[in-house]
């Protein structure tokens, strides 16, 4: 699982790692404040923070379970708030804790789906930014689900493309919307013959021409479906997740595009924060960041969940992107 974060309101910290340890106790909030639902955590798992919270956009738990939160502006509508059901009401980032800490695959978090009520909750913490979101979750077996809660309450859940998602509108919407690109392929577009004379391609890449280039959800999507569908087998799981970096080239988000271009911004609007890759098989979690473009990788394999402390890593390391210069040595070598 690889994708970007961006966030439109300046700088989330998106770059903040945490690490939660297997049997924390966690309490849910609602509106009236931290007396939602409480469970025990079965599970470690390493997340994304935001604002220095915990409650953030990307996370993979210690047995190879992945939740990944998606803004969905427009779209997501929760459950009403009833104080008579608080004790299985959460908020959005509550949900995301609650199925890491507490499920293996996405068949169990599917059929325990029923047991919970997601309620707005509007939290200060967050920028005051509301929250809708939809998830991408996924296992080791390579079940892949996305969950929508729309209309107050009602619960979707969707098979996902080849792992594909982006932001509004609904999932079945995007899904339909890939119709309109079927021309799209991989080959070459072939010579066309017109009264006698051959007109051919440029070269390489012609039978994507009419692949969307901007930076819209529905844009997004499509291209990622394309580009993920044409991965070729590759021999390990480090290779796939160089290769997912480098898909996710395609989409980020540079600060002029979305901030005004003749400032220095402030803060990272709307660009590309951190972008992340689960290897759900081996258990490692491997990101970069805007401030710093070294990929890291955490190896959950080698963390004990049961003793570790609760603890929020920086990412960054300083904001400094790590730039090794070529020695006059090597040069010489080179040549």
């Amino acid at each position: 699982m690889a994708r970007t974060v961006e966030w439109a309101l300046g700088d989330a910290k998106h770059n903040q790692i945490v690490i939660f340890p297997r049997g924390k106790v966690f309490r849910a909030q609602t509106p009236d404040g931290m007396n939602g639902m409480s469970w025990e955590g079965a599970f470690g798992f390493v997340s994304v923070g935001a604002y220095g919270q915990p409650h953030g956009p990307d996370a993979l738990n210690e047995k190879g379970l992945y939740v990944g939160v998606y803004y969905f502006p427009g779209y997501a509508d929760y459950a009403q708030y009833d104080l008579e059901h608080a004790e299985r009401s959460m908020s959005v980032g509550d949900f995301m804790q609650w199925v890491l800490s507490t499920f293996e695959t996405v068949e169990e978090v599917r059929s325990h789906l029923d047991k919970v009520l997601v309620v707005d909750v509007k939290d200060p913490r967050f920028g005051g930014a509301p929250l809708p979101f939809h998830w991408k979750i996924a296992d080791p077996s390579g079940a892949s689900i996305v969950v929508e809660i729309v209309n107050g309450g009602e619960i979707k859940v969707y098979d996902t493309f080849k792992g594909v998602i982006a932001n509004s509108p609904t999932y079945d919407w995007h899904l339909t919307n890939l119709r309109n690109y079927l021309n799209l392929s991989a080959q070459p577009a072939a010579p066309l013959i017109i009264d006698g004379e051959s007109v051919s391609p440029f070269g390489s890449g012609s039978g994507f021409v009419g692949l969307p280039g901007d930076f819209t959800p529905p844009s997004r999507f499509v291209r990622a479906a394309v580009l993920t569908a044409t991965v070729r087998p590759l021999p390990t799981s480090e290779d796939a997740v160089f290769e997912a970096f480098r898909i996710l080239d395609n989409f980020n988000i540079p600060v002029g595009l979305t901030a005004k271009p003749d400032q220095i911004a402030p803060g990272i609007e709307s660009a590309t924060q951190i972008t992340t890759a689960a290897d759900l098989t081996n258990r490692r979690y491997y990101f970069h960041t805007m401030s710093n473009r070294e990929v890291r990788m955490i190896d959950l394999s080698k963390i004990d969940f049961s003793t570790v402390k609760e603890q929020m890593i920086d990412g960054d390391e300083g904001r400094i992107h790590p730039v090794r210069e070529l020695s006059i040595s090597e040069l010489n070598h080179g040549r």
